[in-house]
């Protein structure tokens, strides 16, 4: 590890300080000088991440890191620092974080004139960003649980940013207290690890240095510390069955989508698996798990995108779907190809939500893609870059999202590490791709071809807004301004060219993004897989094969010649259509089962223990018995001494009585 004279602490303060600043006196400034200080604190750090990771590349050390800057606390020879390490896995997470952060700053510019709050909203995406950074740079274990619950607080805040509808503020309460149960098992995962170092005899450290330069101390509690880790992970990157919270966050603005339900918040969890690989290589039982629930999450989230008609919503499922392939990636221990695939889908995801919004912006915040349609010809900008994202999330060869999902089904195929079979995971794996195929084009379908089905005057949205000036009318329909569509364009070229960064052995010697993360995982070196290029060419070819087939019938349905099938379809099978719309009944499942209980709880809690047993019973009840003590006491001290000296001698031939019986 290598000390470095970057200030790789500015990093992570300057968007501290741009939240800080427009959050306590942006109420009184111009939009412009808003807009340009949060624009400027998610900037700067991009530089710094640019520079950082020109350093690490050229010095070629582990690491960067600077000296402490501050002792947090210390406990006999338990001590926690504040800290900051830029490392492979950090410098990749640096620059996905800040880059992309800086894109939806600057498509937000637009999006969000107008609103009463948009002081306010730069300010929490700052806030936003430092937390991220806070996550990633962390030296130790307790600084990412910082900006773990940083980030969660955030979510929370903008996905209620609009707290004056009451579906946005359930949104983000809902969003808040999911995370919190996976934060419990991160608690807990930290607390295992500090009993395994106090078991061994060994000093505590949380350090992440410290943690991997021993990690055989963990072997006794890898499995035990790997599944509390992955509960904290699963709510965090909503895998089921914590996912729930996702789907609903589109209740806040397009850019939070964009920004927090897309490229980073929601792979917050993957990293966090990925930093910790030394726990998980060693338990063969958590990785099993992380893998398996991740496969499931990939093919039971996809099939919901099939009857959803909300655009951000079909873009959330197929969010919490995308997850599920990462976590499959990083489960099997194919590191490299489960963040390869966290920075490509930060890639296309972005430009798909933003995209998303450029059309809600256009159509006076109309999100029912059956009232879109034929908006290619009046918003091309937009629907080349929808387009060009689409084809990626699809697995288009040779586009960012073929080489990456690619080289994760075949890792899931090819894995001897787990206790199922690698083939299971592949066949899910190839269902859940043909399903995102199918409900992709689908929406592009549905919202740029064919004609036009909306209304003819718009009409205000949610929020009372008036989506700040733009159009419903087909005829009055325009491409977005040039801060909203630069983004787009940006995110869809990164979107096509960005597989280069992880060409397969089969065209590349060498795997650029693999090999620069090598030496993160160093303790991954001794899993196993099949080596066989012949099969795993075989493989892909079945897999964009059947893809492509639900590509082109999702095109036949809704925009060819089959364009009648779809209603016949939920025609004929009513109740499956009907399970898969209202998403398999999981929220009203949860709701009866969780929920309901857990508010009855809280009431019986409320009423029998807090208060009538505690209130009630101890406190006002204690309170009568001294008030009544105090009246009968009261009768007796009159002031009066004749009648003490009376009580005085009744007492004592009481007492004389008494012992004379006795």
């Amino acid at each position: 590890m290598e000390t470095t004279d970057i200030p790789l602490h500015l990093i992570v303060l300057i968007p501290l300080l741009g939240a800080a600043v427009n959050g306590l006196f942006g109420r009184r400034w111009s939009e412009h000088l808003i807009a340009g200080i949060g624009c400027a604190a998610a900037f700067l750090p991009f530089l710094l991440s640019v520079e950082a990771f020109m350093a690490l590349r050229e010095t070629g050390a582990e690491a960067l890191r600077q000296p402490a800057l501050f002792t947090w606390f210390a406990s006999g020879s338990f001590k926690v620092e504040v800290g900051f390490t830029v490392d492979h896995l950090t410098s990749v997470f640096l620059l996905n974080v800040t880059g992309i952060g800086f894109l939806i700053h600057l498509y937000s510019v637009v999006y969000m004139q107008g609103d009463a709050g948009y002081f306010k909203f730069f300010a929490y995406l700052n806030l936003f960003l430092f937390s991220m950074l806070m996550l990633v740079m962390g030296e130790n274990l307790l600084l990412m649980f910082v900006g773990w619950e940083g980030v969660g607080l955030c979510s929370y805040l903008l996905i209620g940013f609009w707290h004056h509808d009451n579906a946005n503020a359930d949104a983000g309460k809902k969003a808040f207290i999911t995370n919190r149960i996976g934060d419990f098992g991160f608690l807990l995962g930290i607390f295992f690890i500090m009993y395994a170092q106090s078991e061994a005899g060994l000093p505590i450290s949380l350090s992440f240095e410290a943690l991997a330069a021993d990690a055989t101390r963990f072997s006794g509690y890898a499995t035990v510390i790997g599944l509390c880790l992955f509960v904290g992970a699963a709510g965090k990157s909503a895998q089921m069955p914590l996912y729930v919270w996702l789907p609903d966050a589109m209740a806040g603005p397009t850019p939070v989508s964009a920004l927090i339900h897309a490229a980073t918040m929601v792979t917050a969890g993957i990293y966090m698996v990925a930093r910790m690989n030394f726990i998980y290589v060693q338990s063969p039982e958590a990785m099993t798990v992380v893998a398996c629930v991740g496969a499931f999450t990939a093919l039971y989230a996809a099939t919901m995108g099939f009857a959803q008609t909300d655009i951000k919503k079909v873009l959330a499922y197929s969010t919490v779907s995308q997850l599920g392939f990462m976590f499959v990636g990083v489960g099997v221990g194919a590191f490299g190809a489960g963040l390869f695939h966290v920075i490509t889908h930060a890639f296309f995801k972005a430009c798909l939500f933003l995209g998303s919004g450029s059309v809600i912006y256009a159509l006076h915040h109309e999100q029912d893609i059956r009232r879109m349609g034929g908006l290619w010809k009046k918003m091309p900008i937009t629907a080349w870059t929808f387009l060009l994202s689409t084809l990626a999330i699809a697995g288009f060869p040779l586009m960012s999202g073929f080489f990456s999902k690619d080289e994760i089904m075949w890792k899931a195929f090819a894995t001897q590490n787990l206790l199922v079979p690698g083939w299971v995971l592949w066949l899910v794996l190839v269902l859940g791709a043909m399903c995102t195929a199918f409900y992709m084009v689908r929406v592009f379908c549905l919202t740029f071809l064919g004609t036009y089905r909306g209304g003819a005057g718009g009409h205000h949205d949610a929020h009372g807004h008036d989506d700040h000036g733009a159009h419903g009318a087909h005829g009055d329909i325009h491409e977005s301004p040039a801060l909203m569509t630069l983004p787009l364009i940006v995110l869809a070229a990164l979107a096509v060219f960005g597989g280069l960064l992880g060409l397969p052995h089969w065209i590349s010697h060498t795997n650029l993004f693999e090999h620069w993360l090598e030496p993160v995982f160093v303790a991954a070196k001794g899993l196993k897989f099949l080596d066989n290029t012949s099969l795993e060419l075989g493989l892909m070819g079945v897999s964009v094969g059947l893809c492509s087939l639900s590509a082109l019938l999702a095109y036949a349905m809704y925009n060819g010649t089959l364009q009648q099938t779809p209603a016949r379809l939920a025609a004929q099978f009513q109740p499956v259509y009907t399970l898969i719309y209202n998403k398999y009944y999981f929220d009203e499942v949860l709701s009866f089962l969780v929920v309901r209980p857990t508010k009855g709880l809280a009431r019986f809690c409320y009423r029998v223990v807090d208060d009538g047993l505690i209130d009630g019973l101890l406190v006002n009840g204690t309170a009568a018995v001294v008030n009544l003590s105090g009246r009968l006491t009261r009768l007796v001290t009159t002031g009066d001494v004749q009648r003490y000296a009376t009580l005085l001698f009744v007492g004592l031939w009481a007492l004389v009585a008494f012992w004379v019986a006795g």
